[in-house]
């Protein structure tokens, strides 16, 4: 059997299992073999029957001296067995299974697994698992680690056993890893390796497997991410762009600016002005914290751009952060003479900038703008971007793959302008290397001097009236506060039915401060009503604004000095850390009050470190050991999600991945040496883009 057949070729699959299987993400007999066991059921040592004792999970051996079906006063359907081994006897029942009576039979050796309990004041089993023992064929359900899978109705762990084991005894399968590889780092090959994670001898064994299978992820991931660099290192751009032209002006630019740059910003500066200065397109990732000031340093990217006769695009998730950068950025650059277009899906502004003193005669055709900033509408709009030297894009993970392709197709085909990613979502650089493999990152760990550390405090529910009438004070004496909630409609659901809702909290805190001005903001809102509402807090006339996190980034409002975020346990430290940055942005002590439902000891730890951790980088390190990846990074859109086995925490396995992939494509950039791994790239890099 080939491992690319369907599942529908396995024996005792037909067509309902198959689209059971389905379900599971299972469509080839290679899918069922990585549908891999997320933990085991330890029966390795099989006990004698005299020594159970109720409540214990156990396992036996034995053979059945009786065997009856008995229908109960209440019509229920009862199987009895009663089971011998040299040390004595024990009663096994199972409720209605009267098929069991067909497979059972008085004489047979089976197998029983499962919890002993006092059944009529003797041991006893209920509803255990079992199989029929026979000579030469090593149990699968009832002793060693019994693999326990992700299941489906009425598709059980011990029916995927079943099926998994017989594809294992007759599959083909091709190793893909290299020899040397597998050598180096010490791997079980793939055939050994399958057997060990699906029927380990040992715990050991089953790590061993685990090993090789992250390996083998992060390895492909990092090959992909090496082979993306490798063809976009073959692009060209459309423009020369030099830095050493119009150093006089950029630096000009740079010393009228109201404020200095940090060092940060300098250094990721220089990288980003010598990749501009490359016959081949930048792919740069600028990663900074909160308030660390990437929009200056694309500013700066961009106002070169324009110098050398080309146009910027920069694109944001959000109409509400597209119009920040709008404002930013004529501020910035509307003094220079460039001309600046917001283009949204409910917006179309363009600024009228003062008389160019830069010198630059601009030619009669460019009578559009110098510089877009817009949302996903960028791509509606009709018509190419010409002269197009650098794409901006700001928290590149909320844009899917296939839309930054788009907009590489509206700036012109055949090139490629060059590219800038923003992230003010701090990520490890050991995850990051991995995450943006195809990317150069530039990192902003400093922030501007002068940025006051934002006093943070985690309130229990018994402050939380207090903790309103002292905001209330704060609003009347002249502040700002955001309060933000999870939810925008109070949600049924067992598991949400204590968050707060926007909506409700909005309506409470309405009531609570007649002699404030409360206002609501929420996605769900009209884009008109989105900037009735964001204009009217920027201006100072809204005192508190109850929001759900579509605020997370890009809001800047100086005056604002107080973030209250209720139900705070509901978010990760990454994401309250990018809240807490929307105060703290003027000249006046700022507050953020993490407001929790849950009171537990775990919540409280985690939530303190916000009161002690300022530095969004330290944050993302915590939030990574203690929740993993999840959405904190984005990764949804970089395929990371597919990953099985790889644990995103571990650095040491991550380096060795990456290492591997680039010592491979070193000595063989085409894999034309490495078929099986070639071809095996391309499936894997195929079911990223397309998953299941």
């Amino acid at each position: 059997m080939d491992w690319q057949s369907p599942v529908s070729k396995i024996p005792y699959v037909g067509g309902i299992s198959a689209r059971r299987l389905e379900r599971l993400g299972v469509k080839t007999v290679r899918d069922l073999l990585y549908h891999f066991p997320f933990r085991y059921q330890d029966y390795s040592q099989i006990t004698k029957i005299r020594l159970l004792t109720p409540g214990a999970d156990a396992a036996v051996q034995g053979t059945i001296i009786e065997l009856s079906n008995i229908r109960t006063r209440g019509r229920k359907f009862l199987t009895k067995a009663a089971l011998a081994d040299e040390s004595g006897a024990i009663e096994a029942v199972w409720f209605n299974q009267p098929y069991l009576s067909r497979t059972l039979k008085k004489g047979l050796k089976i197998g029983l697994a499962g919890r002993v309990e006092n059944f009529g004041g003797r041991p006893g089993f209920v509803n255990p698992e079992f199989e029929v023992l026979k000579e030469g064929f090593p149990p699968a359900h009832t002793a060693g680690l019994v693999p326990v899978y992700p299941e489906t109705a009425r598709l059980s762990s011990k029916w995927l056993r079943n099926r998994i084991r017989s594809v294992l005894d007759s599959v083909k399968i091709a190793e893909f890893l290299p020899r040397e590889q597998i050598k180096r780092y010490r791997l079980p090959t793939l055939p050994e390796a399958w057997r060990m994670i699906h029927f380990p001898a040992s715990f050991k064994e089953a790590e061993e497997a685990r090993r090789r299978f992250a390996f083998e992820e992060l390895f492909l991931f990092n090959l992909r991410s090496l082979r993306q660099r490798q063809e976009w290192e073959k692009r060209r751009v459309p423009l020369k762009i030099s830095y050493a032209e119009h150093k006089e002006r950029i630096d000009c630019f740079i010393a009228n600016l109201p404020f200095a740059l940090t060092g940060a910003q300098k250094t990721a500066l220089e990288e980003i002005l010598a990749d501009l200065g490359r016959d081949k397109p930048m792919n740069r990732l600028l990663e900074g914290d909160v308030g660390s000031g990437k929009t200056v340093v694309a500013a700066i990217a961009a106002y070169l751009t324009y110098l050398c006769g080309g146009r910027t695009i920069l694109m944001a998730p959000t109409e509400i952060l597209a119009d920040q950068h709008f404002q930013t950025l004529k501020v910035l650059l509307e003094p220079y003479g460039i001309k600046i277009a917001l283009h949204t899906s409910h917006k179309r502004t363009t600024t009228e900038p003062s008389r160019d003193n830069t010198g630059i005669q601009k030619p009669k055709e460019e009578a559009e703008s110098d510089l877009w900033v817009g949302t996903h509408a960028l791509f509606y709009k009709k018509g190419r971007f010409e002269r197009v030297g650098l794409v901006v894009i700001d928290e590149q993970h909320r844009f899917g793959v296939e839309q930054r392709a788009q907009l590489f197709q509206k700036a012109k085909s055949g090139i490629t302008p060059h590219l800038l990613t923003l992230t003010a979502t701090p990520i490890p650089r050991t995850l990051a290397l991995t995450v943006h493999g195809d990317l150069d990152l530039s990192i902003l760990d400093e922030m501007p001097p002068g940025r006051k550390r934002v006093k943070t405090f985690v309130v229990p529910s018994q402050k939380r009236t207090a903790g309103y009438q002292w905001i209330r004070q704060q609003a009347k004496a002249g502040n700002q506060a955001f309060v933000i909630c999870p939810l925008i409609e109070k949600s049924e659901a067992e598991s949400m039915r204590q968050v707060k809702a926007a909506t409700r909290e909005f309506e409470t805190l309405a009531e609570a401060m007649p002699d404030v001005k409360v206002d609501l903001l929420h996605g769900k809102l009209s884009a008109k009503e989105k900037s009735r509402v964001m204009d009217s807090f920027k201006r100072g006339e809204t005192q508190v604004l109850v929001s759900t996190p579509v605020v997370e980034v890009g809001i800047d409002v100086p005056n604002a000095t107080v973030m209250v975020i209720e139900a705070a346990e509901r978010f990760g430290l990454a994401s309250l850390h990018q809240l807490r940055g929307r105060v703290g942005r003027g000249e006046k002590t700022s507050y953020c009050f993490l407001f929790t439902q849950e009171e537990s000891p775990d919540v409280f730890q985690r939530l303190k470190s916000l009161e002690k951790i300022a530095n969004g980088f330290e944050l993302a390190e915590l939030d990574l050991k203690r929740r993993g990846p999840g959405e904190i990074y984005g990764i949804k859109q970089h395929g990371l999600t597919e990953l099985k086995v790889a644990d995103l925490t571990d650095a040491e396995m991550l380096k060795i991945a990456r290492d591997a992939a680039q010592d491979l494509l070193r000595i063989d950039p085409q894999l034309s040496s490495h078929p099986n791994l070639d071809r095996e790239l391309f499936r894997f890099s195929k079911a990223l883009v397309e998953p299941n």
